[in-house]
Formats: structure tokens, C-alpha cells, sequence
């Protein structure tokens, strides 16, 4: 099969209807441009934390399991294959990693929660690939039947396991954390001095370098290894093309059926390794309901990545963020107001230079309407902490949602030979 061919099938339009590509300078562009507000923010509040290591090492841990659900969400519909499953799959995942990690070590726990969402893509698949079911109905199904299957599962394992009930798991050895020696002091000390931007950056840093699990490291690898294997190689090319036009690949000799197969398995297998990681590295016992809809949210920050790998850590690493903010209180969530205010006044400008005079007009009353909140109290209601990551979502995708372009072919039914 001609590579040159299928890439005509598969290739994102190069004019309208999308983002511009998300290169890896525009990524850290980005980045460099969130933490100068940040520490803006953080200069103007006082809420040091905003930027602490303890704040960025727990970002980066909450980001992990939402990561993992938005990159099995990526690779499923880049094969066309809608995953609202992917709740359901974490769930497995839980399920599994705690059962093998309490009685055979954390390391098999997580082979086993990777086996366990596999075993739940496997099941997405054959409803909708085979059988041709509604994406959507069979990945509300599964979320379910995970959902019942683990519960019923718990009650004669865990519930007599020592240690353990029909909700919760006995506790599971940890996986080894790193630290690198030095630098994690320095920047310790770096980041108390509270300086602007110095001090933020090297929060950052020293986030990412102090009590590091391993299986975070290889969590974060996976995203560029991704990325690796859907865009450079003659594998990735024609299951892309899967998503993109099956009809057309079918006609150059590529099997449909058996890519969207392992594009669904794999999605599984990568939500399940994000629910492994929430019971043996976040708490280290499974607990009933712990995946809390991450797999909603990180469907959610594989479309703000608008189906590439790189945008989806970027809506991960947010989420992640908003996440950490709730654990640390509300005074640091009291400052997201401004942050939120800051970057509802840019809106504007931006609405007014395209001439969207109602947007800009909306934009503005609401980054009005958060200034005089900010203002006017030093804290806000512990439901708003609460609910901060889901609103996060929620402005997320509806601010991103008008320039966003999916594969061609996701979610649409699919026959052998349907167009002969």
C-alpha cells in the first residue's frame, strides 16, 4: 500500500475548519505565557501556593490518570470510534490494578489495570465495531456494567481480604518515588524567596522533580510515544486513515475491522493504566466511585486538544491544576478569580480585533462581574471549590468548541464493503 496515498485520506484539511497546528515552540509559548500570568496573579493575591512545589507536584498528579483516560479517548477516535466509555474503563482499571497490586505488588497491579480496561475496549469494540451498536449507547453501557461488575466483584474479594470491605481495598504497596538530589532543594529554596516569575519556574521545576513516581514518568512518556506512533509511522498512518475515510483505506488494502479493534483495545488499555494509577500511586487503595468522572473530563481534554496528543496534555495539565487547587483551599481558588478575569479582558481584546462586538460585549460583563467578586471577598463558598474542576471543564470546552475539527469519520457507522 502507497503511504503517500492513504496520507491524502487521512491528512487534516490545510485550510478552515481547524486550529492552527499546536508545534511544540507554540506549546511552550504557551506555557511560558500561563506562568507569567500566573505569577502575576500570585504577586497581586498573595496566594503563594498558586505556584508551589507541593501545588505543581500535585497537579502533576492529579493530571496523570486524566492524561491517560484523554489519550485512550484519542486513540479510539482517531480510528472513528466514539469512547464515552472511557469512565467505565478507568473503573476496570481501578478495579484490577488494586486487586493484583494488594496480593502480587504495584507493578503487577498496574500490568492487571491495564489488562482490565483492555478487557472494556475489547467489549466497546465488539459492540460497535461488529454488531455496529450506537458509540454512544455501548459506551454508556459499559461505563455501567463496569460500574456493577466491580462492585458485585469487591464483595467476595475485598470484603474478605484483611484490611478490606465490600467498597475499598486492602492497601497496596507503593511504587518507588525519585527525587533529584540538589535541584529539588534549590528549587525549594528558589520558589520561597516568592520572587516574580523566578520563583514560579522554579516551583515548576521543582514540581516535577521532587517525589516523582516512576510510574508517572512513564505515564508522561506514553503521550509523546503516542504522538510518535499515530504520526510516524506506516501503522499510525492507516489507522488514522480508519477515522478519517475507512471507505477510501479499505479500498488501498487496509483491514478497518482490525485497526479499529486495536485503536478501541488500546484506548482501554490507556484508561485503564490512568484508573491503576488513582489506587496504587494517588491513595493507594482502590475505593468505590474514586475515578469521580475523570473519564468524562478527560474526553473533555482530548477534545480542547482538539484529537492531538500535545493539546490534550496541555487540557490535562489544566484540569490537573484546577484539580490540586481545590486540595490546597479557597484562598488559592479566591485568586482563580482574577486569573479567570485576566483572561476574560484578553478575550475581549481578541473578540474586538475580530470584530465580534457580542462576544466581546459578553466577555466583558463577565470578567466585570469576577473583578467586583475578587474584590469585594477574601474567599469564596466551599461549593465553588468543589465544583471548580467541572466549571473548569465546562468554560473550557465552550470557549474551544467553534474551532475544533474531529476526525472526519468518527462516530459514524461502518460495513466491509460498503462502498462497492
Amino acid at each position: 500500500m502507497s503511504t503517500s496515498t492513504v496520507s491524502a485520506t487521512s491528512a487534516a484539511p490545510k485550510k478552515g475548519g481547524g486550529r492552527r497546528k499546536l508545534t511544540l515552540p507554540r506549546i511552550l509559548l504557551i506555557i511560558a505565557g500561563g506562568l507569567a500570568l500566573l505569577s502575576l496573579v500570585r504577586v497581586i493575591s498573595g496566594a503563594d501556593d498558586l505556584t508551589s512545589v507541593g501545588q505543581v507536584s500535585g497537579a502533576l498528579q492529579l493530571a496523570v490518570p486524566i492524561a491517560m483516560a484523554g489519550l485512550g479517548g484519542l486513540w479510539a477516535e482517531r480510528a472513528g470510534v466514539v469512547n464515552i466509555g472511557l469512565e467505565g474503563m478507568m473503573v476496570l482499571g481501578t478495579w484490577f490494578g488494586a486487586w493484583a497490586g494488594y496480593q502480587w505488588g504495584p507493578w503487577t497491579g498496574v500490568v492487571m489495570g491495564l489488562v482490565g480496561g483492555a478487557l472494556g475496549g475489547l467489549l466497546h469494540a465488539i459492540m460497535t465495531v461488529t454488531f455496529n451498536v450506537n458509540h454512544i449507547v455501548s459506551g454508556v453501557a459499559v461505563n455501567i456494567l463496569a460500574l456493577g461488575f466491580t462492585q458485585y466483584l469487591s464483595n467476595f474479594t475485598f470484603d474478605k481480604a484483611p484490611g478490606g470491605s465490600s467498597k475499598q481495598s486492602p492497601r497496596i504497596e507503593p511504587i518507588t518515588e525519585i527525587t533529584v538530589p540538589g535541584l529539588s532543594d534549590w528549587m525549594a529554596t528558589l520558589q520561597g524567596k516568592h520572587w516574580f516569575l523566578v520563583s514560579d519556574v522554579a516551583g515548576v521545576i521543582g514540581g516535577l522533580v521532587t517525589d516523582l513516581s516512576l510510574l508517572t514518568v512513564v505515564a508522561v512518556l506514553l503521550i509523546p510515544g503516542t504522538w510518535w506512533v499515530l504520526w510516524r509511522t506506516a501503522f499510525g498512518l492507516r489507522l488514522r486513515s480508519c477515522g478519517e475515510n475507512p471507505t477510501a483505506a479499505e479500498s488501498l488494502g487496509v483491514n478497518v475491522y482490525k485497526y479499529k479493534y486495536i485503536a478501541v483495545i488500546v484506548s482501554g488499555a490507556m484508561a485503564g493504566l490512568g484508573g491503576a494509577f488513582l489506587a496504587i500511586v494517588s491513595t493507594g487503595i482502590y475505593q468505590e466511585g474514586q475515578t469521580g468522572g475523570r473519564g468524562y473530563i478527560g474526553l473533555a481534554a482530548m477534545i480542547f486538544g482538539n484529537w492531538m496528543p500535545g493539546g490534550m496534555a496541555m487540557g490535562a495539565g489544566l484540569f490537573g491544576f484546577t484539580y490540586s487547587l481545590k486540595l490546597r483551599g479557597s484562598e488559592t481558588v479566591h485568586a482563580m478569580l482574577l486569573l479567570i478575569a485576566i483572561l476574560l479582558v484578553l478575550a475581549v481584546v481578541w473578540q474586538l480585533y475580530k470584530k465580534k462586538y457580542l462576544q466581546a460585549a459578553i466577555a466583558g460583563v463577565f470578567a466585570v462581574a469576577l473583578f467586583l467578586w475578587y474584590a469585594f471577598t477574601d474567599s469564596v463558598p466551599s461549593q465553588f471549590v468543589e465544583a471548580m474542576p467541572y466549571v473548569t471543564t465546562l468554560l473550557v470546552l465552550a470557549l474551544s468548541a467553534q474551532r475544533l475539527r474531529m476526525p472526519k469519520a468518527d462516530g459514524m457507522p461502518y460495513r466491509k464493503g460498503q462502498g462497492k
